[in-house]
């Protein structure tokens, strides 16, 4: 019977021990596990202002109510991605220049420039994204082409990472008879358009300066500083809004600047034909590379890990409806990683201007 005591009594003591050793481990593990949980925790950075600029590419009032919403919607993803921005400014510069200016001075963040500005300001600048947009119905090199197949449209099913400059006459006297002679299949001369009113953008813009100008080199051997009647306008709404005036007979531009003025035309401009009824594509150069999103390289706030960081918001961004209604205002769809390697042939543009000079 003392045994048996001895027995029962030994083993109680022992589960005793077990059940708080099994304790012990838990706690410990417990405390482990908070302590790992700690260190995986880490805080955002914190930026106070992360600036961003766009080219004028439209009215500037019309970006900045359009990009409005952009500035929580990179809040978020920033936020996600690693980043607390306290603000972020959105502005629009007076000109093409003036942006890629601010990219190599660090006096902006963030860029959405045309390739050609890039390349000028590659010194300060560095490209980080380009932009995909629907395809269009036209793409042919054949400006009769388009003016066979009008209006163009939008392609919902297809990607383009490029698109084309054309040349577009208007309702003018002198426009309609460049049409007429394009439409009949009849070749274009130097005379014919040397005597018209041209309307064209700053000279970093692709579609509205530098492709037009090869395709003159192309045909003609002849560049817009060889016309008589070339004017530079403050972005393209500017242009149209002559050219509906008839107070140029040309105009250079994005394929096609023509969809995102049909509305203005007949109410703005006041012409009571549509506008694929009063213009004629004359021209068609070759293809551009489409847009970037471009960093300063001098910017106080940019690292490696922000440059990634806004690689990735930006492409997330895209994939949100409240995003894609944002980035339309540049007819962007959405957003690719891109290098500089990209923009080669924009280089070699660049460079051949420079010798015309």
């Amino acid at each position: 019977m003392r045994n048996k005591l001895r027995f029962l009594i030994g083993l109680a003591l022992l589960m005793a021990i077990i059940a708080g050793c099994s304790s012990n481990n838990e706690t410990e593990s417990n405390e482990g596990n908070t302590d790992g949980d700690s260190e995986a925790v880490s805080e955002n950075t914190s930026i106070d202002t992360l600036k961003v600029s766009f080219v004028p590419s439209r009215d500037p009032e019309e970006i900045v109510t359009a990009t409005e919403p952009l500035k929580e919607l990179l809040k978020e993803e920033l936020g996600n991605l690693g980043y607390d921005v306290k603000n972020v400014d959105i502005n629009v510069g007076t000109t093409y220049e003036a942006v890629g200016e601010a990219l190599s001075a660090g006096t902006t963040d963030v860029g959405l420039i045309p390739g050609g500005t890039y390349v000028l300001y590659d010194d300060g600048a560095e490209v980080v994204l380009t932009a995909t947009r629907a395809a269009l119905s036209n793409d042919s090199e054949n400006p009769k082409d388009w003016n066979e197949n009008k209006p163009t449209e939008g392609l919902e099913d297809k990607q383009a990472t490029y698109y084309r400059s054309i040349i577009i006459a208007g309702p003018s006297e002198k426009g309609q008879e460049l049409a007429e002679k394009v439409n009949s299949g009849e070749e274009l001369t130097w005379e014919d358009l040397k005597s018209a009113r041209w309307s064209v953008q700053s000279t970093s813009s692709s579609a509205g300066y530098i492709y037009p100008t090869l395709w003159l080199q192309d045909k003609f051997g002849k560049s817009i500083t060889d016309l008589d009647n070339a004017v530079q306008s403050n972005g393209y709404g500017d242009s149209f809004a002559k050219l509906a005036a008839e107070q140029v007979d040309i105009v250079v531009g994005y394929a096609d600047a023509r969809r995102d003025n049909v509305d203005k035309w007949t109410a703005d401009f006041a012409r009571e034909a549509t506008i694929w009824d009063e213009t004629n594509v004359i021209g068609v150069t070759q293809p551009i590379f489409n847009d970037t999103v471009s960093i300063s390289k001098n910017s106080e706030i940019m690292t490696d890990d922000l440059k990634a960081a806004i690689q990735d918001a930006f492409i997330n961004i895209a994939q949100t409806e409240a995003g894609k209604e944002v980035i339309a205002i540049y007819s962007h769809e959405g957003y690719q990683k891109a290098e500089g390697s990209n923009y080669d042939g924009e280089r070699d543009a660049q460079e051949f201007l420079k010798n015309l000079k």
